[in-house]
């Protein structure tokens, strides 16, 4: 079972680094592709990384359309519209944004998975961020509908 998700992005935004890694109780590990689906380009920094969560300094190889090649531990993937970018497990890899150049929207495909247990922050900064709601939602996330 495959899914995609979207985000859209302002320019000069940078995500915390993430690792996507194997699901602990399924023996499958969670790959996922990074499209650019907008008309600016955007980058994505890459680590190698192990599986107890370890950041790696070692050179990183990367499929992008499907073209594999490598690159020095740190380096910044750019992908123009259209372009796609592979992230397989323990590969770390953070969002940068342009200083420029408009908003990007991002797809990821990837087969469905628990946000819980297959993606991990290099910091420890929590899966979603303390809101201080000030007025009711108005889109719910999936784990706020009623009986979640």
């Amino acid at each position: 079972i495959a899914c995609e998700c979207s985000a859209y992005e302002g320019c000069r935004t940078r995500s915390p680094h993430f690792i996507t890694a194997k699901r602990k109780w399924w023996e499958y590990v969670t790959t996922e592709d990074i499209i650019n689906r907008g008309s600016s380009t955007f980058g994505i920094r890459v680590y190698n990384g192990t599986p107890d969560r370890k950041l790696l300094d070692t050179d990183v190889t990367v499929s992008c359309d499907g073209c594999r090649f490598t690159v020095s531990a740190g380096a910044l993937i750019e992908l123009g519209p259209g372009e796609s970018i592979t992230i397989p497990p323990y590969l770390f890899h953070r969002f940068e944004m342009p200083e420029e150049g408009g908003l990007v929207l991002m797809g990821e495909v990837s087969r469905c998975n628990d946000d819980n247990t297959d993606n991990y922050f290099y910091d420890e900064i929590g899966r979603f961020p303390e809101i201080e709601e000030d007025e009711e939602p108005y889109r719910l996330l999936c784990t706020e509908y009623p009986g979640c």
